[in-house]
């Protein structure tokens, strides 16, 4: 098997192969690629070519959706069981919960130093004194980038920071 050949089957398999796999999976060009590449290591070669990538495809994307699915139920779930980090007003005990969505426009719309101490900090657990050293600056200042970022973010929102964490069960 030469790169031509590959090439050449590539070129005349790989959208309809995407088109097939696209029917399952939300992952097509992965899936063709991986079957290309389990081509190259078939011996011997398949006696039809077409109908063994086809096949190969089918499979892969059904287990792409199957590891899909099982991937957002499992993200679901420990988002369901993470504390919220924001609570509503005190005084409108009746209020929406919080939006994800203004959440995170409220997060992109914070100057760069503070959106980047806040993401560091808490989705990437590093210390002040490490998110300082990688922003070249000193953890006090790392520190305030953090707390006016929440400030400004608790603003937009109309939302108090939880004082306490919730005791676990």
């Amino acid at each position: 098997m030469d790169s031509e050949w590959l090439g050449g089957l590539v070129d005349r398999y790989a959208a309809a192969l995407e088109l097939y796999a696209r029917q399952w999976c939300d992952v097509p060009e992965d899936v063709v690629q991986e079957a290309f590449l389990k081509l190259v290591a078939q011996r011997p070669l398949p006696d039809h070519l077409a109908a063994w990538l086809f096949r190969v495809v089918r499979n892969g994307a059904l287990n792409a959706a199957v590891a899909a699915t099982r991937r957002r139920r499992h993200e679901a779930e420990a988002a369901g069981e993470a504390p919220n980090w924001f609570q509503t007003d005190a005084e409108n005990p009746g209020s929406a919960p919080l939006d994800a969505e203004a959440a995170s426009s409220a997060l992109a719309s914070l100057p760069l130093e503070q959106r980047e101490t806040i993401v560091a900090h808490l989705w990437g657990g590093l210390t002040f004194e490490q998110i300082g050293e990688l922003s070249e600056c000193s953890a006090s200042t790392a520190h305030r980038h953090y707390v006016a970022g929440l400030s400004a973010i608790r603003e937009r929102l109309g939302v108090t920071c939880r004082k306490s964490r919730p005791t676990q069960t």
